[in-house]
């Protein structure tokens, strides 16, 4: 007891202290995220999306359409769509999700104003859709980060869900694809394409934002020698591990499963301690996206 309370005191010792996310200081760091990434996603929208007409879906989309179309100025697209939902958010889903979504709403068409001017760097659709798909992305995924939202179609998508009764996930699908089907016919079949390979990215980008990039691993450990590797894994490795009850499929004996997470750079010694205890364990590692709290990154669930 008294080696693991000291191995606990050691990993304390290798945390880095960080301004805690809660109350005054919460309301900062969602804020500055929601500015952010609306401004990273308005650089995208500029350098990338607009000038080779890559209208991947929601009000971007839509101002990308208007501009060819119509030729309006996409900011003034962005805010002419943006404040009716915002209205109809508040009126319909309730006060907080408008309150949330008004920051973005707002901002981002302003950013996408203030950088309409800046040098395009490629007018390869393929690139356009690639590198605008990873800033939109990676802005989006800021955004969401900061519990905020850039409105749009993500207001009605969510009024859509309330009164439909189908899945949030769906209407945002819907949505973007109206945009996509429209772009196939105000540009051209091949501009939807690229469309789509852009939407793509934005979502695993978002995705790699908000969950992370995968870069720990969790194991599960299936061993008659669980004491010895548990062992070896506090005082070799300096990690802590969760022991779990189990009952064999086949045999319906009782066994230990052991749990321990680790970074991705510690696997192979995680791996060489376990075979130097019993070479016949039986053993799976995984990805684990995001992994919050002692020994790894410090934040809110």
């Amino acid at each position: 007891m008294q080696q693991q309370q000291q191995l606990h005191n050691n990993r304390k010792k290798r945390l880095t202290t960080l301004i805690p996310l809660n109350g005054p200081w919460r309301n900062v760091v969602d804020t500055v995220s929601i500015i952010l990434g609306s401004f990273l996603i308005a650089v995208a929208f500029n350098l990338f999306l607009l000038p080779n007409q890559i209208a991947s879906g929601g009000v971007s989309g839509l101002s990308i359409l208007g501009k060819h179309w119509l030729g309006l100025e996409p900011a003034y697209t962005q805010w002419a769509i943006n404040i009716p939902l915002l209205i109809a958010g508040f009126l319909l889903i309730g006060k907080q999700y408008g309150i949330r979504s008004v920051l973005g709403s707002v901002v981002l068409p302003l950013f996408v104003y203030l950088t309409k001017d800046w040098a395009i760097p490629t007018t390869n659709p393929l690139l356009g859709s690639l590198y605008g798909g990873i800033g939109v992305g990676l802005g989006i995924g800021i955004v969401y980060r900061g519990r905020g939202s850039t409105g749009g179609m993500s207001i009605l998508a969510r009024i859509v869900q309330k009164y439909s009764g189908l899945s949030y996930s769906l209407c945002v699908v819907m949505m973007d694809a109206t945009v996509i089907i429209m772009a196939a016919f105000v540009l051209s079949l091949e501009q939807s394409l690229f469309a789509l390979i852009g939407l793509y990215v934005t979502g695993k980008v978002i995705d790699a934002v908000e969950m992370g990039l995968g870069n720990s691993k969790v194991a599960y450990i299936i061993s008659n020698q669980t004491e010895p590797i548990t062992k070896v894994i506090l005082d070799d490795l300096d990690r802590g591990l969760t022991k779990l009850e189990a009952k064999g499929g086949y045999t319906d004996d009782q066994r230990t499963v052991l749990m321990v997470v680790v970074g991705q750079n510690e696997v192979p010694r995680l791996k060489a301690l376990i075979r130097s205890v019993d070479p016949g364990a039986f053993v799976i590692i995984s990805n684990a996206h995001e992994v919050l709290g002692e020994g790894f990154k410090r934040g809110e669930l």
